[in-house]
């Protein structure tokens, strides 16, 4: 297959390779083995699916309902595309008996529309405004996994991992915003086996491009107040984006240096700078100026000044977004600016500080306040998924069939002689809190 992002390649039987997918499926659900020819990406989004907890005869869960739906997606930025939506896929969705579906970036569907008979079949696996289609809360389908994998990705058939799904094929792409690069939801076209087409792929592709370039029109343009913005949370590597336009990715080691010098605009001394660092003190300063060096040249001139090491222009990061909002008490859109913990690969003593400090803060305020949306949305988050603490207070507030299997499998996991092991993926090494210990995840 050329092109491993689309289901069938040309000349391919649907039917033969549907018949296939099912053996392997069951091949995969008892003995934990992919065989093939299950694609890559749908090999690798059945164990993130299985490690999730999800299980093959699960269903989704209706999260939001009649008042609560319509001020959200009132409320949502992919609101002001629907209408683009509806004009680029509305009639295909209609003549071709298939449905148009639009989620957020939590995997909830807010829009779904199309053929009146394809809507009535796909009510009855819950495939409606409101639910969680995420991966983690619903495993492989086409837009939970465009939004684990951010790009745009096709199921087919018995790709999908939850067994009443698996006679539908979807095609989704995910939608950025065009100013700070964040996911904010997919579009998904959903219907039979004459989705598994290169075309279908192609199409979601190119209307997410579409309502991108929409919303870049509709974004009022920046303010004089604007400042450069390093984006830091959920990515290993930094991104800085200056107000003129440029976007400047960063080494790891870039990455930190600028998240310090971000917190300290009076500046850093060589010697702070290599405490906070590195943890061996056998790290020569001559190293770090090397670095330093290396990071002038790519910042340009003037940005970047010494005596002490310093920041000569404001930069604004996601992670003081985050507990500006906090300390607000603004707690959605805090939850909402939260992509990730902070350079989760980072091992920097002062990094890791930083980005323990600020994911404990903001899962103890979610904890605290008890709301089951943004609990489940952390719960079903990359960094959420073995959080016992937050499952059990979304189990408390929020106690569906879903979330009751999912947090006994959880306890189960998790128990150890004198309690259970209380978990939470912040990208850090071990260390205890409130009773609670946290363990490395891999960088994601």
């Amino acid at each position: 297959m050329t092109d491993p992002w689309v289901a069938l390649e040309p000349g391919a039987d649907p039917a033969e390779r549907a018949r296939v997918l099912r053996r392997a499926h069951e091949t995969f659900t008892t003995g934990g083995t992919v065989p093939r020819p299950v694609r890559s990406v749908v090999a690798e989004s059945w164990r993130r699916s299985a490690r999730a907890g999800v299980g093959p005869d699960g269903s989704a869960c209706v999260e939001l309902t009649e008042g609560d739906l319509g001020t959200y997606r009132a409320e949502h930025p992919l609101a002001r595309v629907m209408p683009l939506f509806r004009e680029l896929m509305g009639t295909f969705a209609a003549d071709g008996e298939h449905l148009l579906a639009v989620c957020d970036a939590h995997g909830r569907l807010l829009w779904v529309e199309g053929h009146p008979t394809t809507r009535r079949r796909a009510d009855r696996m819950n495939f409606v405004p409101g639910a969680r289609w995420s991966e983690a809360a619903m495993g492989t389908n086409a837009p939970g996994t465009a939004m684990a994998v951010d790009r745009p990705v096709q199921v087919f058939a018995a790709e999908h991992f939850i067994r009443r799904v698996q006679p539908w094929t979807c095609a989704a792409a995910p939608v950025h915003d065009p100013r700070t690069g964040r996911v904010l939801g997919a579009v998904d076209i959903t219907g039979g086996n004459g989705l598994a087409h290169p075309h279908s792929l192609g199409f979601v592709q190119a209307v997410a491009r579409a309502a991108e370039s929409q919303l870049a029109l509709l974004t009022p343009p920046a303010g004089a107040e604007a400042t450069h913005l390093l984006c830091a949370l959920g990515r290993d590597e930094a991104e800085l984006r200056l107000d003129d336009g440029r976007r400047i990715r960063l080494s790891r080691r870039h990455s930190e240096i600028l998240v310090l010098l971000a917190r300290h605009p009076e500046g850093m001394t060589g010697d702070e700078l290599l405490c906070a660092l590195y943890a061996d003190e056998a790290v020569t300063p001559v190293t770090l100026r090397a670095e330093l060096s290396r990071l002038r040249r790519l910042l340009g001139p003037g940005l970047l000044a010494s005596r002490p090491y310093r920041l000569t222009a404001a930069i604004d990061s996601d992670a003081t977004l985050v507990e500006r909002r906090l300390e607000t008490g603004a707690l959605t859109t805090a939850a909402e600016a939260y992509d990730g913990p902070l350079l989760p690969g980072s091992q920097a003593p002062a990094v890791v500080r930083l980005r323990r400090r600020l994911a404990d803060a903001l899962r103890g305020a979610l904890i605290a306040h008890g709301d089951p949306d943004l609990l489940a949305n952390w719960a079903h988050a990359p960094w959420g998924e073995t959080d016992l603490e937050v499952w059990r207070a979304l189990a408390a507030v929020r106690p569906t069939p879903p979330v009751r299997a999912r947090l006994a499998a959880l306890e189960a996991e998790l128990a150890v002689p004198g309690g259970p092991r209380h978990r939470v993926a912040v990208g850090c090494g071990p260390l205890t809190t409130s009773g609670a210990t946290y363990l490395q995840r891999p960088p994601v």
